[in-house]
Formats: C-alpha cells, structure tokens, sequence
C-alpha cells in the first residue's frame, strides 16, 4: 500500500475517533460545571476540560471568557480550532474522498452524509438541551461509520491503518478524560474522596460509555480506585488504555505477517504496551496519575510518530 494512501486511512479514523472524543470530553466538562457551582463555577470546570484538551491556549487567544456558550462554540464549530468537531468532521471526510477506492460505499456514505448534516447546523441554535443532543448525534454518527468499517471493508491493510487510528486516538482519549481529574482537583486536595469527587468520576464513566459496564465488573460503590483501574488496566474494557496500546501493537503484528518484515515502530508500541500491562493502580496512584497519563499521552504519540516513519507517511 502507498504510503499516502496509509496515511489517509490512518488518519481518516482518527478524526472520526476525535470528533467523537471532542463530543465527550465537552459532555464531561459540561455537567461537571453543573454538579457545584460553589466550587468553582462553570468556567473553572470549561477550562478544565480544555487543558485537558490541550486547546485551552488557542481558546485564550480569541475568548477573555469561558462561559458554556463560547467553550461549546469553540469546541464544536470554530474552525480555527483544529480539534472542533467541525475541523475533525471535515478532515476526516477529506481523508476519506482522497481514499474513495480504497474504502467501501457504506463508509464513503457515511462520512460524507455525516459532514453535509453538520456543516448545516446553525451555531447560535446549539444551547442548554440541544447541546447535549447534538453531543449524542455526533457520538451516534462515529458509531455509524465504525459499524460501516467493521461489516463491510475487507480484513487487509488498509482494515488495519483504519484500526490503528481508531485506537490510537482512543488510548488518547482516555487518558485526557482522566487527566481532567487532575486539573479539577487539583487546587483543592481536602475534596479527594468527597461526595463531589466522586460524583465527578461518575461522570467520566459516563463519559466513557462505561457506567453499566463497570457496575456489572464492581458490585460496590463508585471509588476512585476502581473507577481508573477500569478505565486504564483492565483488559476486556475497550476504551481503556491497556486495550487500546495492545489492539494497536496487534495490527502492528498484522502488517508484519503481510509485509514479513517488522517495522521500528513495533518497538515503541511495545513499550506504550509494557507501560500499561507491568503496573497497578496502588504504584500508579503512589508515582501519581497526572504524571503517568502525562507520560503515556506522549508514548501514544511517539506511536504515531513511529509509524509515520516506519511506513513512509507524507
């Protein structure tokens, strides 16, 4: 496979992944500015969620306030923000029309219908409820095309570029949900283990899709040891950073059997691997959760990195 032709596939899913991500990580920080106002207010929780986004400094370019309507137009429409959902929408689709042959009708159909829908939304229509609508929408619409891409493209290379995108960005995801916990609480450590604090990592659980899924794997109260050690190590759970660094180390496996010849990049994600399936949440915790997501979101990177390298992306 051309390398530009990788790297479109790569990339096409990764936006999809990001848009939906943007969509989840502004739902977090959004309730987490309803849950107490007597804490901080919405806009310590909105800039919360942006630094854990790592576009809180392109926002405090252009905004001197970050109140619910201008962080949710930042974050879902301004296309001088590269990761709006509207710049991920229309990047992806980009990348998509640059592949046309090299993806199924089903997943071109999908995109495309999902840009053309967006593009028409009326900004200044999107507020209180019909915020948290379209942020379903949006999450409804990267389910669409996944389901496209897993029942209808063939199990070949580009299956697998697709694949390492997705899980790329997710891993990505992940971590930064997490890291919100450390920008919200930080200032106040007397909170940690509070009725708020843990109303919080309810939310990121919701924000992960992995409520229902973490009571049928704990029986008991939401504690925050539990709730990370779901997100970051526990295997079966398809969002979590273990799952995530091992599905992209698997299709890095999968290029290898149909090139046969391994890559330097499966160096680097054996490491992003190793990091994640060699620890626990009690040395986690003891090292400290902001500094170890910190170090896997760059890991995570250096895969990309990696595999540009490795499989001549331009």
């Amino acid at each position: 496979m051309l390398g530009r032709t990788a790297q479109n596939l790569f990339w096409l899913s990764r936006y999809v992944e990001r848009a939906e991500n943007m969509a989840r990580l502004l739902e977090v920080g959004y309730r987490m500015s309803l849950t107490s106002r007597r804490e901080g207010g919405a806009s310590e929780h909105l800039v919360s969620m942006m630094q854990a986004a790592e576009v809180d400094e392109g926002f405090a370019e252009k905004h001197d306030v970050a109140d619910v309507d201008t962080v949710a137009h930042y974050m879902m429409f301004d296309p001088d923000n590269p990761n709006s959902v509207y710049s991920c929408l229309q990047a992806a689709r980009t990348n998509a029309r640059s592949v046309r042959t090299a993806i199924t009708t089903d997943m071109w159909e999908s995109m495309n219908e999902a840009w053309l829908e967006y593009s028409q939304i009326r900004p200044r229509d999107v507020r209180g409820a019909k915020l948290l609508e379209l942020l379903q929408w949006v999450k409804q619409r990267s389910h669409e095309f996944r389901g496209a891409l897993l029942g209808t493209i063939l199990r070949d290379d580009g299956f697998s570029f697709l694949q390492m995108g997705n899980f790329v960005e997710r891993a990505d995801n992940t971590a930064r949900i997490l890291d919100m916990k450390y920008y919200v609480l930080l200032p106040r450590a007397t909170l940690v283990g509070g009725d708020l604090d843990i109303q919080q990592w309810t939310l990121i659980l919701r924000a992960a899709s992995a409520h229902r899924a973490y009571r049928h794997v704990y029986h008991d109260r939401y504690k925050a040891h539990n709730i990370a050690d779901f997100l970051m190590l526990r295997p079966e759970m398809p969002r979590s950073l273990v799952y995530c660094a091992r599905f992209v180390q698997q299709n890095m496996d999968t290029l290898t059997t149909l090139y046969g010849r391994k890559e330097a990049c499966h160096e680097v994600a054996q490491g992003m691997v190793d990091m994640v399936a060699n620890t626990d949440m009690d040395a986690i915790f003891a090292h400290g959760l902001h500094e170890f997501l910190t170090e896997f979101i760059a890991r995570n990177n250096r895969v990309t990195d990696a595999l540009s390298e490795s499989y001549n992306f331009y």
